[in-house]
């Protein structure tokens, strides 16, 4: 990875604003019908806690993290551009949400991604995520996989 470098920002950040564009345009094709449902729990509007990543001064990837409940922190919109794929972005994004999440006192971090997913569930388990039962809105969707994971309390 030359030259990467990861901003904390909030949603109203322009650069954020257009990898989620990006984001969208890319699940409208893998999720088909179903991409209306899915939007509606993908707004951006009023989210703090957001990672961009920049290789070169160009923005390539982002990430953002919620607060889910009071010990989990949900992490949302993670994107990295097509152009800069396999090469450790992402990973780097949510490692800096991860640390984020803990800094802010969340014990772990839940998501949801699509079985349409194959890349974002090997990357997930790649770095210690976990399957578990479906949550909220995504209680019997089919389509949906959830997982979670313990952050280090030591960071």
């Amino acid at each position: 990875m030359s030259d990467l470098t990861l901003i904390r920002t909030a949603s109203d950040n322009a650069n954020f604003r257009t990898l989620v564009a990006l984001l969208d345009q890319d699940l409208a094709v893998r999720d088909g019908d179903d991409h209306t449902f899915y939007a509606q729990f993908n707004k951006v509007d009023t989210i703090k806690e957001v990672v961009v990543a920049y290789q070169n001064g160009a923005p390539v990837g982002c990430g953002t993290i919620k607060p889910f409940s009071a010990t989990e922190a949900e992490v949302k919109r993670m994107f990295v551009h097509p152009d800069h794929r396999n090469q450790g972005i992402a990973a780097t994004v949510l490692n800096e949400l991860e640390s984020w999440a803990a800094e802010l006192g969340f014990t772990s971090c839940v998501l949801e991604t699509g079985k349409k997913q194959p890349e974002a569930i090997a990357l997930y388990q790649k770095v210690g995520y976990h399957i578990r039962p479906n949550y909220g809105q995504y209680i019997g969707v089919d389509n949906s996989v959830c997982m979670s994971k313990l952050l280090n309390a030591n960071l």
